[in-house]
């Protein structure tokens, strides 16, 4: 057997240590995800300038975001990858850089690594259009109108009553629950099964079971991990919005550019945060589930410590 059950308690855990990671090698640790982070606004700074260039319709959009989100299937398993090989390297006391994250890409294991993102990106499309099929009847052309019209109100170069919305299709609300349940599980699936190929050294298929029985498993502290995860998340919106909120109004005092000046680098900040949370958790997830028994104890502390209480926070 090569999955563990693990109790509900371990779901708190697993965010405390994903808060916590690090900490043993900090440069190395948060300098690769930063890297990763950076990585990923590409896509989205790309097709802004597309849109800004060339004005973009809705179709296009999509198009171009499909694109981009192929290229991410391929691309993120060796990123993802690599931060865990430098986490795992710092919790274990080797010596890491953030460059070293790069490493995974000329090993030998890459090919393993892309053709586990490839899988799991077939197993999302395929959910997504079985989803959308069953229950999601208006949905598309729903969100084509409301993307129109966004484009719309962004072209707008002076003071305009806005377009209405129109309003969601009646099966939204049961495609957004399916949508949120396939989510989370296929996260969990995706964490333990990359997990078993970058640092379990498991072929593809074998790894993608892993994750498929780990995540069933586990079910409670999955559930457990995701709710704190998502009101943590809320929280931690909120208040951004509100320091954003008060920037804003205090700086468009003295200029109108200087707010998006200030509000960059806190976005920045708060995008790192949350990679290096979802990282650190992933780690831990794989670890408690699929990792050698001796990194594995229920009574373990969080990464980057030499033991104490599992239940404390440190930033």
């Amino acid at each position: 057997m090569t999955t563990r059950t693990v109790g509900a308690g371990h779901g708190w855990k697993w965010i405390v240590q994903g808060v916590n990671v690090g900490r043993a090698n900090p440069r190395a640790v948060y300098g690769a995800t930063a890297i990763v982070a950076l990585l990923a606004l590409v896509p989205n700074v790309l097709q802004a300038i597309a849109q800004v260039a060339f004005g973009l319709d809705a179709n296009t959009q999509v198009m171009l975001l499909g694109a981009t989100s192929l290229v991410s299937i391929i691309v993120y398993p060796l990123l993802i990858a690599g931060v865990l090989h430098v986490i795992d390297a710092a919790e274990h006391g080797r010596p890491a850089r953030p460059t070293d994250m790069f490493a995974v890409f000329t090993g030998g294991n890459a090919g393993r690594l892309i053709g586990f993102g490839v899988l799991m990106g077939a197993l999302y499309i395929a959910t997504f259009y079985a989803l959308v099929s069953a229950f999601g009847d208006g949905v598309v052309d729903w969100y084509m109108q409301v993307l129109t019209i966004s484009q719309e109100i962004s072209a707008q170069s002076g003071p305009a009553t806005p377009p209405e919305l129109p309003l969601p299709p009646a099966g939204i609300g049961p495609l957004m629950a399916l949508a949120i349940f396939f989510g989370v599980y296929y996260a969990t699936v995706y964490a333990i099964g990359l997990g078993q190929v970058a640092l379990g050294g498991r072929p593809v298929m074998q790894a993608f079971t892993d994750g498929l029985g780990g995540a069933l498993r586990n079910v409670l502290p999955v559930v457990v991990a995701a709710a704190i995860a998502m009101a943590g998340g809320f929280a931690l919106m909120l208040a951004f919005a509100m320091v954003v909120t008060i920037i804003s109004v205090v700086a468009s005092l003295v200029h109108p550019g200087l707010a998006a000046l200030l509000v960059l680098p806190l976005y920045l900040v708060l995008l790192l945060i949350l990679y290096i949370v979802m990282f650190g958790a992933m780690y831990a997830m794989w670890r408690d589930v699929c990792g050698p028994q001796d990194d594995a104890s229920t009574d373990t502390a969080p990464p980057g410590t030499g033991g104490g209480d599992n239940s404390r926070i440190e930033l």
